[in-house]
């Protein structure tokens, strides 16, 4: 009973953390004022946190290489260009989570926004 109030609040603390995240990233999109670049690591940051919440009680450098994988994964997958996977791309949601053309930065900036979250998860933990 204790372990499942434990993982309640730590999906609670993830699921706010997730809107708060997302919502300063489409923020980072309305600007000028901030890098383009913030936004993709703050999707790193997102998916981190979205795997964290389905896999709650995994270690955190697990949950890393699992979330950076999938961010790496989508941002090849924009190198391919079919109709029907463009299609989905060329709605708002769509973009939001396959994006539009690949950049070699995304992936740095990927690799930042999970090294930003193992570090801090490691402070954390203490």
């Amino acid at each position: 009973m204790k372990r499942q109030n434990s993982n309640l609040k730590k999906r609670l603390i993830c699921g706010l953390l997730i809107i708060i995240v997302i919502i300063t990233g489409l923020l980072s999109r309305k600007t000028i004022l901030i890098p383009a670049i913030t936004g993709d690591a703050l999707y790193a940051v997102m998916m981190f946190l979205m795997i964290k919440f389905l896999l709650i009680n995994t270690d955190y450098r697990k949950i890393g290489i699992i979330s950076l994988s999938i961010c790496f994964l989508i941002e090849f997958s924009q190198l391919y260009n079919a109709p029907w996977i463009n299609q989905i791309r060329n709605n708002t949601f769509g973009a939001l989570v396959l994006g539009h053309g690949f950049l070699w930065t995304d992936l740095l900036a990927y690799a930042v926004g999970t090294l930003a979250c193992l570090l801090l998860s490691k402070n954390f933990r203490k």
